[in-house]
Formats: C-alpha cells, sequence, structure tokens
C-alpha cells in the first residue's frame, strides 16, 4: 500500500531531517543488566465454551484457523493457551463438562480443550498450557455450595494427571477459581498435592481476579508466598499496585481484551500488549477470548482474536488482533527479557524492547489514539498522540554493534490501513543512532530478527459466509460416548452422545448427564433447567422435532425462538413445549415455567418411554404435538418473543435422552 508507506512510516539517519521537532533520546541497553523475563502472550478458550464450534469445523478450514492460532511465525502464533477446566456449569457462553460429573467417575476424553491443546501443541511444542476452573460439579463442595479444599485439590490434580496419561499434555500453570473469593488453605493444599503427585514443575497462578487481596496475603503469610508462582489480574487496565509489585513475584494480565475484534479492537489489544508491562510491570497476557467460536446471539459476540463460528459453511474471518498479536510474537519467545528504560513516547504511545541475550533484540513501538483503542473494559482515562513524532534512540551495550533493524508495520483504522506488512529497506543504525518517523494510530515491529520476505503468512479466503442450513437433522449416531453433538452448545447441563444398549429403536442418543446442581461461576445462578441451543437466534418460522424419553423423573421439552443463553439464561424466552414425569405436557412462554399458558394430560406414560414432539411456530401462531397427536393450537397474541434459536432440554438436573433431531422451516 503505497499511500501507508508514504504517510505513515519514514527511516532517518539524521536527527531533524524532517520539519517535525525532535523528541527525547530513548536509550535501550543491557549495561547494568536486563529487565524481567517476558513470559509470553496468550489465548484463553473457555471461561464460557468459547471455542464451542471449532471443532466442528470441516477440513481443511478448521486446521486453517488452528494455524492462525498457533502456528509459529504464521499468525498470532501464540506462546501461552489458557483453557476452561470444564465445571457442568454455565460460565459465559456455555457450560464446559467436567471430566469427573461424580467422585466415582473420570473421563478425560469429553469435550474439545483437551483436543484444542493437542493441536496447539502439535503445532507449537513450546506452547505454555494454563488451566482454570471457572465452576465445578456439584460434588467438589461435599454437600456445601463451595468447592472443598481437599476435594478441589484432588479433582484438579486428576485433571491435570489426565492430561498427562491420555493425552500426553503437560500442564505448566494452573489457577485457583476464576474471579472469586479465594480460600488461602485451598491454595496451599493444592501446592501440596501437586508435589505429593510428582507435579512439582506445575505453577500456581492466583487469584484470577483483582491485585489487592491475594497482594496483601502474599506480603502477610511467607507460606503462602512460596508456594504462590504468579500473581495474576483480571483486566487490570494496563495497572498494577504497588503492592503487588512489592511482593516479587511475576505479575500477570491472566485475563484482558474481552472486546469486538475489529479494528478498534485489535489497537485495544496493540496498546495494551505493551502497555501492561510498561505501567504494570506485567509480563504476560492472555486474551479472553482465544476465538469467538459461538453463536453471535451469545453473550460477548466476536470478542476473539479472530472469528470461526460458521462451521457448516467453513467460514472463518481473520480478524486484525492476530496481526496484532504478531508483532510480539513473531519476534520474541519466553525466556526473553525485556529492557530497562522502555516506557511512554513524549508524544504519546509507548515502546518496549526485549532481547535474547544472544544479540537479539525487538521493539515494538504503539502511538494508538484514545478514540480508537478503547478495550470494553476498564474506563481508558483520557491521554492524546500526536499525530507525527520523530522518535530517537540509542542503543547500547551488546546493542552498539547493531547495524541495521527489520520493519514491520500495521494500522488498524483509518482510510490508509496496512497489517503487518514489512517495510523495505531495513532501517540503518549508525553508531547505536537511529531514528524513526512514528503516526498516531500505528503500530511498529524494529528487530534483528530476520523472516523470509516470500513466507506465507496467510490462506486463501475461507468459503462465503451462508446461514445454518435448514433443514438440520441429527440422529446423534457420534462415534463415541461422552462427547458432543455438533453445533449443539450447552447453556446449562451438559448434553453428550451417549449409546442406548436398551433401545434397538435408538442405540445413538443424545443425554443429559447432570444429575446434581453444579457450583455455578455466574454471580446469581442459572436456571436449574438444562437447555443446548442450536441453530440461527433469528429463527422465526420454523418448527423443531425430537424423540425424548424421561429416565425416571423431571421432564424434557423441545424448544423455538429461544431469545438469549449465557448466565441470563434462566430469563429465556420462547416456545418451550414440554412433558414431565407425571405424564402431564404443558406450553410455557419462558424456560423458567413461570407463564404456562397451556397444559393438560398427555394420555400416555411418560417415564421410560420415547415420544415425539413437534413444535411449530409460524408468524403469531404456534402449535405443539406428541407422537402425532395435536395438543394445542393457539395465536400468541402480541409477544416479545420474535425470533431465536431451536433448544433440547430438561426439567432439573436429570437423565433425559434426545434423538432424531430436526429443525425445519415451518411449511
Amino acid at each position: 500500500m503505497a499511500s501507508c508507506a508514504k504517510h505513515c512510516v519514514a527511516y532517518l539517519f539524521l536527527l531533524g531531517v524532517l520539519s517535525v521537532p525532535a523528541a527525547s533520546v530513548y536509550t535501550l541497553t543491557d549495561q547494568g543488566g536486563l529487565g524481567s523475563r517476558f513470559d509470553g502472550v496468550g489465548g484463553l478458550s473457555g471461561g464460557g465454551a468459547t471455542s464451542r464450534l471449532l471443532v466442528s469445523y470441516p477440513e481443511p478450514y478448521r486446521s486453517q484457523v488452528l494455524d492462525y492460532l498457533f502456528k509459529p511465525n504464521f499468525g498470532a502464533a501464540l506462546q501461552i493457551l489458557k483453557v476452561e477446566i470444564g465445571g457442568d456449569a454455565q460460565s459465559t457462553d456455555g457450560s464446559e463438562p467436567s471430566h469427573m460429573h461424580s467422585a466415582d467417575d473420570q473421563n478425560y476424553t469429553r469435550g474439545y480443550e483437551w483436543w484444542l491443546m493437542r493441536e496447539a501443541k502439535k503445532r507449537n511444542p513450546g506452547i505454555k498450557l494454563y488451566g482454570l476452573p471457572w465452576a465445578f460439579p456439584g460434588w467438589v463442595g461435599g454437600g456445601e455450595p463451595y468447592p472443598d479444599p481437599e476435594l478441589t485439590a484432588e479433582y484438579v490434580i486428576n485433571w491435570i494427571l489426565g492430561a498427562k496419561r491420555v493425552h500426553g499434555l503437560t500442564i505448566d500453570y494452573v489457577g485457583i477459581w476464576n474471579e472469586k473469593e479465594y480460600d488461602v488453605t485451598y491454595i496451599k493444599t493444592l501446592r501440596k498435592t501437586l508435589d505429593d503427585n510428582d507435579l512439582g514443575h506445575v505453577m500456581i497462578v492466583a487469584a484470577d481476579g483483582d491485585w489487592l487481596r491475594i497482594s496483601e496475603d502474599v506480603m502477610a503469610d511467607p507460606e503462602l508466598a512460596k508456594v504462590v508462582d504468579t500473581i495474576g489480574a483480571h483486566y487490570p487496565g494496563t495497572n498494577s499496585i504497588p503492592m503487588a509489585r512489592q511482593t516479587g513475584k511475576p505479575l500477570w494480565a491472566s485475563e484482558d481484551y474481552s472486546t469486538f475484534n475489529d479494528p478498534k479492537g485489535a489497537s485495544c489489544w496493540a496498546r495494551i500488549l505493551n502497555q501492561n508491562y510498561v505501567n504494570g510491570h506485567m509480563t504476560s497476557t492472555i486474551a479472553w477470548n482465544l476465538v469467538a467460536s459461538y453463536y453471535d446471539n451469545l453473550p460477548y459476540p466476536r470478542d476473539g482474536l479472530m472469528t470461526a463460528n460458521q462451521p457448516w459453511s467453513g467460514h472463518y474471518e481473520v480478524s486484525d488482533p492476530i496481526w496484532a498479536t504478531a508483532h510480539t510474537t513473531h519476534f520474541t519467545s519466553p525466556g526473553w527479557q525485556y529492557l530497562n528504560g522502555v516506557g511512554h513516547l513524549d508524544g504519546g504511545g509507548s515502546y518496549v524492547a526485549l532481547a535474547d541475550g544472544k544479540g537479539n533484540l525487538t521493539i515494538v513501538i504503539e502511538a494508538m489514539s484514545h478514540q480508537y483503542s478503547k478495550c470494553v473494559r476498564p474506563l481508558l482515562p483520557p491521554y492524546s498522540v500526536a499525530p507525527t513524532q520523530i522518535v530517537n534512540f540509542r542503543l547500547g551495550g551488546a546493542f552498539e554493534k547493531i547495524t541495521h533493524l527489520y520493519v514491520w508495520f500495521s494500522k488498524f483504522v483509518g482510510n490508509s490501513t496496512a497489517r503487518f506488512e514489512r517495510r523495505d529497506p531495513p532501517i540503518k543504525v549508525t553508531g547505536g543512532h537511529f531514528s524513526v518517523e512514528v503516526k498516531e494510530n500505528c503500530l511498529y515491529t524494529l528487530t534483528t530478527i530476520q523472516k523470509v520476505r516470500n513466507t506465507p503468512t496467510n490462506y486463501p479466503d475461507s468459503p462465503a459466509s451462508a446461514p445454518f442450513p435448514l433443514p438440520y437433522k441429527d440422529n446423534f449416531d457420534g462415534p463415541a460416548n461422552s462427547s458432543e453433538a455438533r453445533y449443539f452448545a450447552d447453556q446449562t447441563g451438559v448434553f453428550e452422545l451417549f449409546v442406548n444398549d436398551s433401545s434397538p429403536d435408538h442405540v445413538g442418543t443424545m443425554r443429559q448427564v447432570v444429575t446434581e446442581r453444579p457450583i455455578f461461576w455466574c454471580k446469581k445462578g442459572p436456571t436449574d433447567s438444562p437447555i443446548s441451543v442450536v441453530g440461527d437466534h433469528n429463527w422465526t418460522d420454523v418448527t423443531v422435532s425430537c424423540d425424548v424419553l424421561v429416565e425416571r423423573q423431571g421432564g424434557a421439552f423441545v424448544a423455538a425462538r429461544v431469545d438469549r443463553g449465557g448466565c441470563v439464561i434462566k430469563d429465556a424466552l420462547g416456545f418451550f413445549l414440554w412433558v414431565f414425569a407425571d405424564d402431564t405436557w404443558a406450553l410455557s412462554y419462558d424456560l423458567a415455567l413461570k407463564n404456562i399458558v397451556k397444559a393438560g394430560k398427555l394420555n400416555a406414560t411418560v417415564v421410560g418411554q420415547w415420544h415425539r414432539l413437534d413444535l411449530y411456530s409460524k408468524g403469531d401462531t404456534v402449535k405443539g404435538s406428541a407422537n402425532g397427536q395435536v395438543l394445542f393450537e393457539l395465536k400468541t397474541g402480541p409477544l416479545p418473543i420474535k425470533k431465536g434459536f431451536a433448544a433440547i432440554g430438561s426439567l432439573d438436573f436429570k437423565h433425559v435422552q434426545f434423538d432424531n433431531f430436526v429443525v425445519d422451516r415451518t411449511k
């Protein structure tokens, strides 16, 4: 892009060549030692089933997405993968299955996080793995609504051991309980249990919340200080607190970003990647979330580093935060060290410099404006950035012998945009001095690391976006137990593919398997009615049909126009057709069964028997049938239930099975 080359970057050998006033000289040297160890840039899968749809992508598109995330020197080239330790409960955009639904149950093939960690390691064997619980199965509380220290330690250690035994995965870091009040006794118990199981290499990150309490506790408790390896805080706004720094522990933004992945989101990410260290001395930043692979109508749509939420079409979008990440990850590795003296530019923006101790140097400069780099949270205080500034550097110590630096450049906002482009010629360094013209809203990497210019850095465009296909059918004849049906997104409870040996007509089914109320992460606690949604949140005139089996207690439903998901799923509206263990049926306009508009006897035994439910919606008409017999047909009148997902689910945490699911346009 010639216009960008002309207007966004220029290289100078002498000061004062341009009419723009020269700024201070920034010295980069290893004399007197280097700064903190760089621990890497990461992405977070989970914290709400955020990678749910990715595993259902067809090849080659699934592998392409994974390459953009993890392949070194390609896309984001992430250095840390943080995953949710599934707890059978809603944790933002969905619920992820636990490896232990009960105390006597262990299964290390459930869900997709194992698969994702394997794929990340396959591409980058050096990537670090970090596990953190959001929710817990109810039994971990020992009958109480909070996790029991000893039970929780055993539960988490089983996950770490299972990762190694079943998948060959070494977990490097483990957290406590995401954004919840922690128990100091538990942290100490966790360390002891890790050590007792020959897991001394696993480091503890505490406490995935704010800085204050954990810093106070570490400073006041030498035993706790000994077992906490890293202090991690969420959404720190690029700032830590003095007490956190006084602990002497590495400080991480262990969850950050959480911003729409458009150009402004990329600028937010570029700014905090630099300033988390400049302002807060944080040596790692981990993005929530890794990839927006969940339906757009769920909370925080497209807040991933890229978007891949159409497995039926193969369409995905390589969003700008991928390339903002590459400015750091392609030219550094965990174990490099920051240089002392990094900081803010006189004209606004910031710079960091990192070295590998072998003579290599990487400098990342960002000049992101306040307007175009606001993250969703926290509030960004006002500041200004000069339209143009001359930034003068002096390299000292081992770097004084550097003669040139390769340049990579991005601008994500404005009419002239560039994404991770190499600019030639390299900057010449004369006697340790060089200058660079820095433009507002531009991102630069200056480095001794030479990347081959013609190395491919992208794939051809993915297939065109397409709506969810109708009709859609699934008979749940999956390959094995304890895996999930494609496209279904559990919002409460866990729905797993199941081999039903007792019924020759329903051998492969999907079964709701959580039978005890979990220890929830959501503040208000979601519904006790498990539900899994599927399809397009814009559906209006659809027919949802499914065979259902209530095994012993509770009930089952099919639903249309379900209007929401996430932690507010208990307030979901829609059309819900239920059958109950007492041989009755009902139509409700809500999941909570507070607005029942029709009800009656089924005239058939429900428990232990398969029943076919059909729910028709068209305009303001809704009709329900069971086993081909019409139960009701009515006009809804003016309702707020205009559109939404299809869904299946159960009443309370009971075993219920589903088979031969179909959703189609209502004729």
